[in-house]
């Protein structure tokens, strides 16, 4: 058996190539964030006739700062509601970029906002900064809770730090994240007890109220109602459990309506799997095969602990699906020619694409070893149907190998620069193909992949 084969790619007949529109959705988004951070830095100049002596500078300063930290904890959490309208357009792993972005820098804000404020009041109240300190925190209104939310907060994005994430698994990182729903509860009150801009001012407390409880809305509605719903409207179960690969497994799903879910090929949703030791979290995988009316299919490496007890699932497991997520689908598409590049269990987004993209499909599909290439009958079949092109490189044996430069895949594709090229595989090798893709020509802006990694 051959490691590396390949067949001349057609456009398949009957799928004609549709120029997409590019969404708007994440330039209007950016939009309002900037607007709405200028509209509360607009509310401190409005309230603020005069600014004198350093006191006053370090305390404007501080009303600053901690008017955009309050305004900027809003953001993060409306950043992950998981609204399908900028989940399916933008993308979750661009949102959590994004949030990762705006936690930075709203933690800064905050730490700095807490510093500038008690210098500030030191210098007017002519005490030292550890003496105010202590009558702020203990003798001004909500400012003990706000001080618990603070720290509460500021231990969180500590522990989100990538030197942290990277020792501790998905489960406890996820759940660490509601620590911040409480960090948020108890900083909101001190603002309005307090902040020069809103004592007095109904018209910011109104605004402000407003924008929390929005977001407290979507959060809600999004995150926890919806998922229950849907919980119990399609009444997933767990029909079968199949090897792929060596430690490789597809999971076989059967429900009522799943039609209604309306995934497409490319997205993920997120499992909760009402078994012992996996009710209590939810993890992303991919469809590994376009979604059908009673019947949907996941396929994942039994890596960490969560994957690997997928393999023992009973039949008739109930299952809770949160999703669809994510902008990996055929809307990214730019170009009449497509390149899906996978990397291991990467293929499972790809492997629906591959059967659903229409136009001329090309199949680049990576992994260490032939007994490692999961669900390649399957891919066999589809590229005969559509008469697509595939490409298996493996790295052992060493004969059937293709470095992943900008060489070796124009070698394997020589019209590389006039594809769009939809990726997904581990963190290193997404990594190191985009560098080869951008050094082959391939703009990026036709660089499609969206990563899980949290």
């Amino acid at each position: 058996m051959t490691a590396t084969t390949s067949t001349t790619t057609y456009a398949s007949r009957g799928m004609r190539h549709r120029r997409p529109r590019r969404s708007i959705v994440p330039i209007l988004a950016l939009l309002v964030i900037w607007a709405s951070a200028a509209g509360v830095l607009a509310l401190w100049w409005s309230d603020t006739t005069s600014v004198v002596g350093p006191a006053g500078w370090l305390t404007g300063a501080g009303r600053i700062t901690g008017l955009l930290a309050g305004y900027g904890c809003a953001v993060l959490l409306a950043l992950m509601a998981r609204m399908p309208l900028l989940d399916h357009t933008i993308g979750t792993d661009r949102l959590a970029r994004w949030h990762a972005f705006g936690g930075r820098c709203t933690i800064s804000l905050a730490l700095t906002h807490t510093l500038l404020i008690n210098w500030g009041y030191s210098l007017t109240s002519h005490t030292n900064v550890v003496s105010q300190t202590s009558t702020l925190v203990l003798r001004y209104p909500d400012l003990l809770k706000g001080t618990a939310g603070f720290l509460l907060f500021l231990t969180t994005g500590i522990l989100s730090a990538r030197a942290a994430r990277r020792r501790m698994s998905y489960e406890t990182w996820h759940y660490l994240h509601f620590a911040t729903y409480l960090a948020v509860f108890l900083t909101f009150g001190h603002q309005l007890s307090n902040g020069a801009d809103f004592v007095g001012n109904r018209s910011a407390q109104a605004a402000w109220y407003t924008l929390f409880l929005g977001v407290a809305a979507l959060v809600a509605w999004y995150r926890f109602a919806v998922p229950v719903r849907r919980g119990l409207r399609h009444r997933l179960r767990v029909a079968a459990v199949h090897p792929e690969a060596p430690g490789v497994v597809s999971v076989h799903l059967t429900g009522d309506h799943l039609d209604e879910l309306g995934g497409e090929p490319g997205q993920f949703l997120r499992w909760r799997f009402l078994a012992r030791g996996l009710w209590w979290t939810a993890n992303p995988y991919s469809l590994s095969a376009p979604a059908q009316s009673g019947h949907l299919r996941i396929t994942v490496k039994t890596a960490g602990g969560h994957s690997a007890a997928l393999a023992r699932l009973a039949p008739g497991t109930r299952v809770w699906a949160e999703g669809p997520y994510g902008a990996f689908t055929a809307r990214r598409r730019t170009a009449p020619k497509v390149l899906l590049l996978a990397g291991g269990v990467g293929i499972t987004p790809l492997r629906a694409l591959f059967e659903t993209l229409p136009g001329q499909v090309t199949l680049v599909y990576r992994a260490r070893r032939p007994a490692d290439l999961a669900l390649r009958s399957e891919l066999d079949a589809i590229a005969a149907r559509r008469r697509a092109g595939v490409h298996y490189v493996v790295d052992e044996p060493a004969a059937y190998s293709s470095p992943l430069t900008a060489r070796g895949l124009t070698d394997l594709v020589p019209d590389l620069a006039a594809h769009d090229v939809y990726l997904c595989g581990p963190p290193g090798m997404t990594q190191a193909a985009i560098t080869a893709l951008r050094d082959a020509g391939v703009p990026a802006r036709r660089i499609h992949h969206e990563s899980f990694a949290f």
